[in-house]
C-alpha cells in the first residue's frame, strides 16, 4: 500500500497480509469523496474496519451507494439482519453455514463484490468475525501447488455446507437446500485486474477429475493454507463498528455464539462486477 494512500485515508494496517483500520469521519464516508481510494485500499487489503462509526440503516445504504451499485437482498430489501435468532430473521437457520469458512455467492455466476456489516448488538461470548486473504494465499503458494491448481475446478453447493452444522438433516431440509443447486467453479479465480485468488470454502464439495479421498485432502489442505494466521484477521466487534470486505479476494466466518444472545449485524452488499470465470 502506498504511503500517500495510507495517509489520505488515515489508515493503519492490522496485519501484514490483510486488514486496515480507516479513521475517516462519518461525514467523510458519506460524502463519497474518498470512495475511489477506499475501493483501491479494499482491493489491496481485503478488509477495511471503520471503528465505532455508528451508521444507522439509511446511512449505511448511502455509504454503500458511494462505493458502487447496491445489491438488494432476496426479498428486494436494501438491508439484511444478520442474526441466528429465528424470531428476528426467519431465514436464520440458513446462516448457520456462516460459522464456517466461505466467500459469499458461490451459487451465483457473478458473486457480490463486497459486503458491509455494522454491529448493532453484540453477543456476550463469541460472535467475532474471521477473515482470510485468498489473494495472498495464492500469491504465496509454492510453485508446485500453483501448477497443480491451475485449471482445476470444484463443484460447489449450498447443501454441502448443511452437513457442517447438521450432519443428519431431515430429507425435507436436505431437499430444500439441494433445490438451490450446484455450480462448478475454478479453484483459481483469474481476475480482470490480472491478479489471482483461491476459490474455496464450505460449499466446495468435490474437485472434478479426482477421487473422493484425493479431492477431500486437497480441499482441506488448501483451506488450511489459506486460513493460516499470517493470511488471517479476527475482528472483535465493538458496538457501532463497520467492516467491509472484498468478497472476491477473501473468505470469512463468524465464531460461534448463542442464537439467543441478541447479536445483530446489519448488512448491505455491493453488486458483483466480474464472474468467477473471468
Amino acid at each position: 500500500m502506498s504511503a500517500a494512500l495510507q495517509e489520505k485515508l488515515k489508515s493503519t494496517e492490522v496485519s501484514p497480509f490483510i486488514g486496515s483500520r480507516v479513521h475517516l469521519s462519518k461525514d467523510d464516508l458519506l460524502s463519497g469523496e474518498f470512495a475511489n481510494d477506499l475501493r483501491e485500499l479494499l482491493e489491496q487489503r481485503g478488509v477495511l474496519i471503520f471503528p465505532e462509526i455508528n451508521f444507522n440503516d439509511d446511512e449505511q445504504v448511502r455509504f454503500t451507494k458511494t462505493l458502487g451499485e447496491l445489491a438488494p437482498e432476496r426479498a428486494g430489501e436494501l438491508i439484511y439482519k444478520v442474526t441466528l435468532d429465528t424470531k428476528v430473521n426467519s431465514q436464520a437457520d440458513y446462516l448457520k453455514g456462516s460459522l464456517y469458512w466461505h466467500p459469499d455467492g458461490t451459487m451465483n455466476e457473478v458473486p457480490i463484490l463486497a459486503s458491509i456489516l455494522t454491529a448493532k448488538a453484540l453477543a456476550p461470548v463469541g460472535g467475532d468475525t474471521d477473515f482470510c486473504n485468498t489473494y495472498a494465499a495464492w500469491e504465496n503458494l509454492p510453485e508446485e501447488d500453483k501448477q497443480l491448481l491451475e485449471g482445476l475446478q470444484a463443484e460447489h453447493s449450498a447443501w454441502n455446507s448443511l452437513f457442517y452444522y447438521d450432519p443428519e438433516p431431515s430429507l425435507e431440509h436436505a431437499k430444500q437446500m439441494m433445490s438451490i443447486g450446484e455450480q462448478v467453479l475454478p479453484m483459481v479465480w483469474k481476475h480482470s485486474s490480472g491478479r489471482k485468488s483461491l476459490v474455496l470454502g464450505c460449499t466446495a464439495r468435490h474437485v472434478l477429475g479426482m477421487g473422493s479421498r484425493e479431492s477431500a485432502e486437497l480441499l482441506v489442505r488448501m483451506r488450511e493454507w489459506a486460513t493460516q494466521p499470517k493470511f488471517s484477521y479476527r475482528h472483535k466487534w465493538t458496538l457501532g463498528d463497520c467492516v467491509i470486505w472484498d468478497n472476491t479476494g477473501t473468505m470469512h466466518r463468524a465464531t460461534p455464539y448463542d442464537p439467543n444472545s441478541g447479536r445483530m449485524m446489519i448488512r448491505t452488499k455491493l453488486q458483483g462486477e466480474e464472474p468467477f470465470s473471468s
